[in-house]
């Protein structure tokens, strides 16, 4: 049996490489070039971009934009679990304003101290990365208005208590918005043993209805899942992870039975600010309301 210490340890040393891929200016991102891997590319657009150290955009290993989804407003606090080398904590920063903050969180070093030294190029304030697990968040309860993570959650072998954590931490009334991976359908349990396939984003994905269902166990209400993109053969070659789903069942066929998605809800309460309705348009996600930060 694969146990939560063998893939939390997995997992970690996987971003570890990655961070040190980075700093040593390989670009390469599981198994292949960041430009070319059409799960972690072209996420974000050129004006988001713009100012940000080539480091922090070259470690981006996410399947969305969380920080477009989660409408930031001035001045709120928000957290990104899983922060990586940190672009969605600095874009965050950037929409937050010097009233606000963003905090990162990540369990890994060789990560902490990219994404530092990225903060110190990008010359942002209002950041602080912090080391920790998901599942036991350094911060106070009710310290926070918004959490988003980037294909991260899924990295958990303790979901639920993932998502006890970030009600905890929310303020009545605040919101989450995740990018993550998700299951369509039965997921073979050999894949779900791979180790591999832990730290390559797949083995640890919920089926959307069981993701849903976690949420609203958590205490989280209004909850929208929608469908970013729907992973091909093709796609998991491009992430280097064809062998791997060809290996325990998942061949053949066009599709894999992986899609990435926006699940955004809400922590019941009076405060914060309301989500706007969302709109999916050509695999990518848009907030559809006037004037929006997207």
């Amino acid at each position: 049996m694969t146990t939560e210490r063998e893939i939390k340890e997995t997992v970690r040393e996987h971003y570890a490489e990655s961070a040190r891929q980075v700093k040593a200016a390989d670009s390469s991102c599981c198994g292949s070039d960041t430009a070319e891997n059409v799960i972690s590319s072209k996420l974000y657009t050129t004006d988001e971009l713009q100012g940000l150290p080539q480091e922090a955009v070259v470690a981006s290993l996410g399947c969305g934009n969380p920080v477009a989804m989660a409408e930031l407003h001035e001045g709120e606090v928000v957290l990104d679990l899983g922060s990586g080398g940190g672009i969605d904590v600095l874009l965050s920063a950037r929409r937050v304003g010097p009233t606000g903050k963003a905090y990162g969180l990540d369990m890994t070093d060789e990560m902490l101290e990219l994404a530092r030294e990225n903060q110190r190029k990008a010359g942002v304030t209002n950041v602080e990365f912090l080391k920790g697990e998901m599942e036991e968040m350094p911060l106070p309860d009710g310290s926070v208005d918004v959490i988003i993570s980037n294909c991260v959650v899924n990295l958990s072998p303790d979901k639920d208590k993932v998502l006890a954590e970030a009600h905890r931490v929310l303020k009545p009334g605040g919101r989450l918005a995740i990018a993550d991976i998700v299951a369509r359908g039965d997921v073979p349990e050999e894949l779900r043993r791979s180790l591999e396939a832990w730290a390559g984003c797949v083995a640890g994905a919920l089926e959307e209805g069981e993701y849903r269902a976690k949420l609203e166990s958590a205490g989280f209400a209004d909850v929208e899942i929608e469908s970013l993109r729907e992973y091909t053969a093709s796609d998991a070659d491009g992430a280097g992870l064809g062998d791997l789903l060809q290996k325990y069942g998942k061949k053949g066929a066009e599709q894999v039975g992986f899609a990435s998605v926006i699940v955004r809800a809400r922590r019941p309460g009076e405060g914060g600010h309301a989500f706007s309705s969302l709109n999916v348009v050509a695999g990518e996600a848009v907030s559809c309301s006037p004037g929006s930060c997207c």
